[in-house]
């Protein structure tokens, strides 16, 4: 089973996500923040294996979020999650440490 952070302050996207991975049975433990701030007090007590970052959050932002996430966890995975996917927005988080991105709206197989 792999264990997934999902950061995003909108609880409909969460919602979203953890419906998106319950099609997949017991796979996938996902775990939700409401913000970054959430997400570093949960990964203090949770091992991680991937994390999902929403970009665009109050207090701090996922690009800010990034670099202090990778100095703690330098192996855990992050994919970023945007719905500005300007290059600039995805060069600077790779930059801070995303190891990929996912662009808003989600969509599933199953919507195509």
């Amino acid at each position: 089973m792999y264990d997934i952070l999902c950061v995003d302050d909108t609880q409909s996207n969460l919602l979203v996500l953890e419906s998106l991975f319950e099609t997949k049975g017991d796979q996938f433990n996902i775990i939700t923040a409401n913000g970054g701030y959430e997400a570093l007090e949960l990964l203090l007590k949770e091992s991680i294996d991937l994390i999902l970052l929403d970009v665009m959050m109050p207090k701090i932002n996922g690009i800010d979020l990034l670099p202090k996430l990778k100095a703690k966890y330098p192996k855990v995975k992050i994919i970023i999650m945007t719905a500005y996917s300007t290059l600039d927005t995805v060069l600077n988080a790779q930059r801070n440490g995303a190891n990929d991105y996912i662009m808003k709206p989600f969509k599933s197989l199953n919507d195509i």
